[in-house]
């Protein structure tokens, strides 16, 4: 069993508290990914349970095993940075492999986890190359098949995939989701992209400021978000966020909208002009500026075509309002 559990984990930096009193429990075999803004703390927290930093108080278990204070070599992790970090004179094969010939593992055993790394990873053309002639995502999957070859208890991944460019991010998105299945480990993964997050995670805790402000599946979040931060934060376009006494809602200090729920209409509705308008093929994302609601974004069907400064009318669907107090936390039962 890998569930990973951070019980009342506290760290500071001198006089500085970076996580305040948190508690987390991964799942076992979860994809689990950590998402905030840059300075939220998901780094450091992912290097308090990789080893690389000490909680100040707290207790950090990896299966049924205390590990917050064992070395990182003794928690059974296996980590992925941002940064490939690989051997620039080896092959492939001797990136990959490399760790298992210092520990002295049997050539056999060695050479067995390394085919099987490769044929997941699609490397087994590759691996008398060197890193020079392999793409940046090649290069990240070489990192992670030497991550694979450890057999860990838990991967750990600390933005992966920043290096790389849209496309290969889309990609390499897919590849990892496809290792998660194939290889049905523990992972945690720490991303500011919440597209990312979305796409990858069976849960998401979302952080700022060090503290978690809601754990869940990507549309739990995306549907029921408990706070104006996660609201704001999850989902692209971000949700629309307007005042409640604006928008006619006094019990709630503000109202929030997801763009696809606001619709054009001829009738009932606000009155607003395009200020931009992106053309995205699929889809068609009008920021206007409405009467009463000020700035807003609407999400239309790509087909749907508008020019920037055109007057039209917006009104927002009643039945996907979301409701936050003057704490900022989500409230039920309430109307507008």
């Amino acid at each position: 069993m890998a569930e990973v559990r951070l019980e009342n984990v506290t760290k500071a930096f001198g006089a500085v508290t970076v996580i305040p009193d948190l508690s987390l429990t991964v799942p076992d075999k979860s994809f689990t990914v950590l998402v905030g803004p840059s300075g939220c703390g998901k780094s450091t927290l992912l290097r308090l349970i990789a080893g690389l930093e000490r909680p100040t108080k707290g207790t950090i278990r990896i299966g049924d095993e205390d590990v917050t204070t064992k070395e990182p070599s003794k928690r059974g992790i296996s980590m992925v940075f941002q940064s490939y970090a690989l051997y620039p004179h080896m092959t492939v094969a001797r990136n990959i492999d490399f760790g298992l010939r210092i520990s002295g593992m049997p050539k056999e055993e060695r050479e067995a986890r390394l085919a099987e790394a490769a044929r997941i990873l699609a490397l087994e053309d590759h691996l008398e190359r060197k890193p020079s002639e392999l793409s940046g995502g090649q290069r990240q999957r070489v990192a992670i098949g030497r991550s694979i070859v450890r057999n860990p208890k838990v991967f750990l991944f600390d933005e992966p995939l920043s290096n790389l460019d849209a496309a290969l991010r889309t990609q390499m998105r897919v590849e990892l989701a496809e290792l998660h299945q194939s290889i049905d480990s523990t992972m945690i993964y720490v991303t500011h992209d919440q597209v990312e997050a979305m796409t990858l995670a069976d849960q998401i805790v979302v952080m700022n400021k060090g503290r978690i402000e809601q754990i869940g599946s990507p549309m739990d979040l995306y549907d029921t978000p408990a706070s104006v931060f996660v609201a704001g934060f999850v989902g692209s376009p971000k949700m629309n966020l307007i005042p409640g006494k604006t928008f006619g809602a006094p019990e709630a200090a503000t109202v929030g909208i997801r763009p696809e729920h606001m619709e054009v209409t001829e009738g009932e509705g606000f009155d607003a002009k395009a200020r931009v308008v992106e053309t995205l093929g699929s889809d068609t994302i009008a920021h206007v500026r409405a009467d009463t609601l000020g700035d807003v974004i609407v999400r239309l069907p790509g087909h749907m075509r508008l020019r920037d400064g055109e007057r039209i009318r917006v009104r927002p669907n009643p039945d996907h309002l979301h409701f936050f107090d003057e704490n900022d936390r989500r409230m039920e039962g309430v109307t507008a």
